[in-house]
């Protein structure tokens, strides 16, 4: 999971200026109220969705895609897992942030029904937030 994930980001360290922050994630260490599922394809590693539950709502952390997959879909089929999840649990809606460098996920959340939120200055990084209700 620690691989994908520094693999998948390490194309916007140039553009950010740093490691973003999922490359500095421990993930060895979860604990809930975080949680993490992963996507395989024939036993091998897709993608990672990273989340922790909040009273209304999943926060999505990380979503990562190996570079050989990229563009088809497992993104997509990644955060509706965790839309489905946060329905099942009665959560009313699901949160992430980007970093706002990361402008191809900038316009790839909205096309997912995602909005805009707020954008804010965090841990030394320029987040832009996004918000979906998942009310049934």
């Amino acid at each position: 999971m620690h691989q994908l994930t520094r693999k998948a980001y390490h194309r916007y360290i140039e553009r950010i200026g740093q490691e973003p922050a999922p490359m500095r994630a421990n993930y060895s260490h979860l604990r809930p109220p975080s949680c993490a599922w992963v996507l395989e394809d024939d036993g091998h590693l897709v993608g990672v969705l990273v989340c922790e539950w909040a009273a209304d709502h999943l926060m999505v952390e990380n979503v990562a895609v190996d570079d050989a997959h990229r563009g088809q879909g497992a993104g997509t089929m990644l955060l509706s897992w965790a839309e489905e999840q946060a329905r099942a649990a009665g959560k009313d809606e699901v949160r992430l942030y980007t970093n706002a460098a990361m402008h191809e996920n900038v316009a790839y959340y909205p096309r997912l029904g995602y909005r805009e939120s707020h954008r804010a200055d965090q841990d030394g990084y320029q987040r832009v937030h996004f918000a979906k209700s998942v009310s049934p």
